[in-house]
């Protein structure tokens, strides 16, 4: 957190971070995680700026033309931020609907990744979508996890094709790497 407060406070808004040398903002994301996500910051940050004359964009054609930003973060950002009716898919989200339509293609295949968006984009409601979004990614973070998932405490456990079928354990398919 001091890390963060420390990037915040240097850079408050997305002017400051676009008129900063990369060298420097590389020096502050230390401790922040990947370096390439500072860059693809910075890199958007910029776009914003001279795009959208420095207010972030809520459209998703124009989230989506931003450095680095693809359609789980746009999705994130024009749901949560601007409270759009777009769905997203992380990897919590697919487990959630792996499991809840028994999808057996693996997950990370083409065919998977379009019916999982597909099945997103259906569920999203008009009200309130960042916090469906939110709602969803969290079962999948603390309820329908990985391993030794929860699904006595699940909201869609009478609905889960995995559960039916004793296939939660088997649910979704990951392709080794």
């Amino acid at each position: 957190i001091p890390y963060f407060e420390r990037f915040l406070a240097r850079f408050p808004d997305v002017g400051a971070l676009a008129g900063a040398e990369i060298d420097e903002v590389l020096a502050l994301w230390s401790g922040l995680g990947y370096y390439r996500r500072a860059r693809g910051l910075h890199a958007a940050a910029k776009a914003v700026v001279e795009r959208h004359g420095g207010v972030f964009p809520g459209e998703m054609s124009h989230l989506r033309a931003l450095p680095g930003v693809g359609a789980y973060t746009a999705g994130a950002i024009s749901s949560l931020a601007f409270g759009k009716r777009e769905p997203l898919v992380d990897g919590n989200v697919a487990r959630v609907f792996a499991r809840l339509d028994g999808i057996d293609a693996p997950i990370a295949s083409s065919g998977a990744v379009k019916l999982l968006w597909e099945r997103a984009g259906k569920l999203v409601p008009a009200d309130r979508p960042g916090r469906f979004n939110e709602a969803l990614m969290e079962l999948g973070a603390t309820t329908c996890t990985p391993r030794d998932p929860n699904c006595g405490a699940c909201p869609l456990e009478a609905l889960c094709v995995a559960r039916a079928s004793g296939r939660v354990g088997e649910l979704p398919v990951v392709e080794a790497k």
